[in-house]
């Protein structure tokens, strides 16, 4: 995207995109569950997420994520997502970090199911340390599917956000 954005621009835009992606998770969370597995959903909030990583970079994508995860807990009134958000976050991030180095901007669509399989993991293991039991373990594979499906499209979306603005800033 040319060369980096740095100082009050730089600010603006991580204002902005936390905005973009904190409304997302919040107008997500009025729509009725998809399914009846616990934990499914569509993660539309993480197109800004991956969009960030590839833009931005891994620094201003973990301040983007970070942000939303914490005030979405704050504006939701649910602050024991919190722990579960920040799990899956983190590992979500950890993931797009090591494979952002191995595939380009034209191979989001493959990064992000990637990035929300180890965010559910993420979340799976803080509930399983939370409630002290391995059992929620059980929910995995029917969240990877779901995950595969949720990345791909939030994959997409976040390619061609990254096309369309890269196109406008030329």
């Amino acid at each position: 995207m040319g060369r980096p954005v740095k100082g009050t621009g730089r600010i603006t835009r991580l204002a902005l995109l936390t905005a973009i992606a904190l409304t997302i998770f919040l107008v997500e969370a009025q729509i009725p569950a998809l399914t009846t597995v616990p934990g499914v959903k569509l993660g539309l909030s993480n197109i800004v997420t991956v969009y960030a990583m590839f833009a931005m970079g891994p620094g201003d994508a973990l301040l983007v994520l970070s942000a939303r995860v914490f005030l979405g807990a704050v504006f939701s009134g649910q602050m024991m997502t919190l722990i579960y958000s920040a799990a899956g976050g983190l590992l979500s991030w950890c993931t797009l970090c090591l494979l952002r180095k191995l595939f380009t901007r034209e191979q989001i669509w493959l990064v992000s199911p990637a990035a929300a399989i180890f965010h559910n993991l993420g979340q799976l293991l803080a509930a399983a340390a939370v409630l002290r039991s391995w059992a929620v373990m059980a929910y995995l594979p029917y969240l990877v599917i779901a995950a595969v499906l949720a990345g791909l499209f939030t994959g997409i979306a976040a390619q061609a956000l990254l096309r369309r603005l890269e196109r406008l800033n030329k």
